[in-house]
């Protein structure tokens, strides 16, 4: 890359080193996390589906415990990708094919600048091009090492980490921010649909502060036999296929324009859900489909997708993603999803945040881990099968319609919440190669305010 600053081998400041191999006897249900390739996400770790050993076995890899400001490579598959382990992340272990650097001139190179560079766009593309191997990339630390970073003098990395660091930070708390939002939506959900709180309280001639006298009245006040045991009364069981008015695969479609018939489009890929889930918008990539596909796979307000392929021995598929009107509005181009995906629109009388909020918990609570076939690498889920067999309670029309009012607020709020994210992150990465270049320079005015 062009800089003003001195040039340098990676390996020449930090060294990488891969984590402990770990045997897949050494698997457990519950005990130390261990973090692998899958938990490595866009700068931070996912724990949500980690693999775990018992203390004995963590105590054998002592040597492979992580603690906070930890830098992490992913070395296979998404090659490149990079975590910083924070407190909340601990205590836990660090699995093999994922390296761990090591500042190795603490003099020249600040850590917090070494993981700006390595998170920045055009390292990324360099580690990922060095990755070799047809059926999954790999990289060596060798390789990494060979890769050229610019070095500032060590004060101006502490002030280039520090400026980019206040926008992740910020860019953090809307994220924590949106997880307690989704959370509050769940709740009401768990307490609505599944503990049935209201109706026990009108049973029981209990009050309810939470609900207004209108939304209370809507719930029966008795309970009544069903193939899944006691329901409210007048609420009834279904099936998936009961209350959707259409579905549909996804299509792929074409990296480029190759025919006059094509359109371009944005296609949800199941790694973009999670994003998307939290209001943002993510990377999806743009594909071209032809139109007589868009015409059937269009997403429209109140669609869901839903993920069928892609998860692993330690994470289920059936991830769900709702289509919001804020959210669309905000797409340059239409959106569908691709063919590792089904698109689920609901039936009329049926509120989508419902069904919604329906398949969030189903996937929360591993209920889509007997709907899969395959013990190994990439799982798919049997769709068919869980959306013609799998029962659940469904609500009235009008409690149903009711929950629509309580919840859309808070994903209105995570929107945009989730859209302020992606502007926080697309100031940070303009700044980015500006500051790693040198075009913008930090002086000792701007050191001493980013410091305090």
């Amino acid at each position: 890359m062009a800089s003003d600053y001195p040039i340098v081998p990676l390996g020449n400041v930090a060294k990488v080193r891969s984590g402990f191999a770990f045997k897949s006897s050494d698997w457990v249900s519950e005990g130390i996390p261990v973090v692998k390739i899958t938990n490595v996400k866009n700068g931070r770790l996912e724990m949500n589906g980690c693999s775990f050993v018992t203390h004995e076995v963590a105590n054998e890899a002592s040597e492979f415990e992580l603690v906070p400001g930890d830098i992490l490579i992913a070395m296979t598959g998404y090659v490149g990708d990079v975590a910083l382990v924070r407190r909340e992340d601990i205590p836990s272990r660090l699995n093999q094919r994922v390296g761990r650097f090591t500042v190795t001139a603490p003099d020249q190179l600040d850590s917090k600048f070494l993981f700006q560079f390595l998170r920045w766009s055009e390292t990324r593309q360099t580690i990922e091009a060095l990755g070799y191997g047809s059926a999954q990339p790999n990289v060596s630390p060798a390789l990494i090492h060979n890769v050229e970073m610019p070095l500032p003098p060590f004060a101006e990395q502490r002030a280039i980490a520090n400026i980019l660091g206040v926008l992740d930070d910020k860019i953090e708390l809307n994220r924590r921010m949106n997880e307690t939002l989704e959370g509050l939506a769940r709740a009401i959900f768990q307490s609505w649909f599944v503990d049935f709180d209201p109706v026990r309280a009108q049973r029981d001639g209990l009050p309810l502060p939470a609900l207004s006298p209108t939304t209370a009245a809507l719930f029966p006040d008795s309970f009544e036999d069903s193939d899944l045991g006691k329901i409210p009364k007048g609420w009834e069981t279904a099936v998936l296929d009961d209350v959707t008015g259409f579905l549909i695969g996804g299509d792929w479609g074409k990296e480029s324009n190759v025919e006059d018939a094509t359109e371009a489009v944005l296609c949800i890929r199941g790694a973009d859900i999670p994003s998307l889930q939290s209001g943002g918008v993510g990377k999806m990539p743009t594909r071209y489909l032809t139109a007589q596909s868009l015409a059937k796979r269009r997403l429209r307000e109140g669609d869901i997708v839903f993920e069928i392929s892609g998860g692993s021995p330690t994470q289920s598929t059936g991830r769900p993603v709702l289509a919001t009107a804020a959210f669309l509005e905000r797409l340059p181009l239409p959106l569908t999803c691709s063919n590792f995906c089904r698109l689920i629109r609901p039936a009329d009388g049926t509120s989508p945040k419902f069904l919604y909020g329906l398949l969030r918990r189903l996937y929360a609570a591993d209920e889509f881990l007997q709907y899969e076939n395959g013990t190994t690498g990439i799982k798919n889920l049997a769709f068919t099968v869980f959306s013609s067999i799998h029962r659940f309670v469904r609500p009235s029309n009008k409690v149903m319609a009711a929950f629509e009012v309580v919840v859309s607020p808070i994903y209105a709020k995570m929107a945009q919440v989730g859209f302020e994210c992606e502007k926080l992150a697309a100031i940070r990465d303009a700044l980015l190669p500006k500051l790693l270049s040198g075009e913008i320079r930090i002086g000792k005015g701007e050191e001493r305010r980013v410091k305090t």
